[in-house]
């Protein structure tokens, strides 16, 4: 997780404009995803005013300060926002930026940053990317792997064979997103995000063989730099002694953050073609999500037989 997001990231990140505080930039830090857009605080109440937020400014915020504000009022006002902590003020519509908030923000060493984005656009963007670099992460030991559009997190035992396993499915023409350790995420209540560590991007490591650069191997459209992940394939050597799930109504998940994600357990062993398996799971798996459960036909299809027999 990261503490906090530089200002310079922000603006290249969501390709702001710079309208005063170039200087500033890289002193100032965003540790919190939460926008403010002030209402309360044009009215001059600053009781509960969240400093540590970007200010964000549209038409409503503007228009306001101007029809229902003197000077006097936007001088006193803005000088109260431009508190030290404030990370920025942000102008969206391309709106003219007041002389009264220019003033506070000089005083006060606040950059301003406008953009030409529509005010709800601009919040959704910056929202987004502030929860992405914010969020707490987490590290696991595995492969991901994006089949058909849903992300496949392989783990297992080290030398089951998961990066060959991954090998075979990019040849298959799947794309790889990271190989030995995946850093992951919560997104939202729904969504679990997986990337590749920085230096480790678009890099497959295969004994015997050493690294290999997957994009410059298999081209552009055999890696991604992040995905949902959707499904766990967990592969574990063979076992007489253990039980395998064989109709595939034996649910299991793996919990990360507040969130479990489904799992299935793929047994390993000599002559078993793991990259077909993997497809096919995630293949069964998307048609369950779209309705279809073959284990429901099974058992509908074995009552009906039992039916009959009883009958006859």
């Amino acid at each position: 997780m990261a503490d906090s997001v530089s200002i310079t990231e922000l603006v290249k990140k969501i390709r702001l404009d710079v309208f005063y505080g170039e200087d500033l930039l890289d002193k100032k830090q965003v540790t919190v995803s939460d926008i403010s857009r002030p209402g309360l605080e044009l009215t001059n109440y600053f009781k509960f005013y969240p400093r540590e937020r970007i200010q964000l400014f549209g038409q409503t915020e503007i228009s306001y300060a101007k029809d229902s504000m003197t000077s006097a009022d936007r001088t006193v006002v803005y000088s109260q926002m431009a508190d030290k902590q404030t990370p920025a003020f942000v102008i969206s519509r391309g709106l003219p930026v007041p002389k009264e908030l220019i003033k506070a923000a000089k005083d006060n060493g606040v950059p301003i940053l406008t953009s030409t984005l529509p005010t709800s656009r601009l919040l959704s963007n910056m929202t987004n990317y502030l929860e992405d670099r914010l969020a707490e992460r987490d590290s696991v030991h595995g492969e991901l792997v994006e089949i058909y559009g849903l992300g496949v997190l392989i783990t297992g035992d080290s030398g089951i064979g998961k990066s060959e396993t991954a090998l075979d499915l990019i040849k298959r023409g799947h794309r790889l997103i990271a190989d030995d350790r995946v850093d992951i995420y919560q997104q939202d209540e729904q969504t679990l995000i997986g990337e590749a560590p920085q230096i480790l991007r678009h890099l497959l490591e295969i004994r015997g063989v050493g690294i290999i650069d997957v994009m410059n191997l298999f081209g552009a459209s055999s890696v991604k730099n992040s995905t949902d992940i959707n499904l766990i394939v967990h592969l574990q050597n063979w076992d007489k002694e253990t039980h395998f799930d064989r109709l595939g109504n034996g649910e299991q998940t793996r919990h990360f953050f507040d969130l479990d994600i489904p799992k299935i357990t793929i047994p390993v062993r000599v002559g078993r073609n793991l990259g077909d398996i993997i497809e096919a799971a995630a293949m069964n798996f998307r048609a369950k999500n779209m309705g279809y459960d073959a284990t429901k036909v099974f058992d509908q299809n074995l009552n009906a037989l039992i039916k009959d027999n009883s009958q006859a």
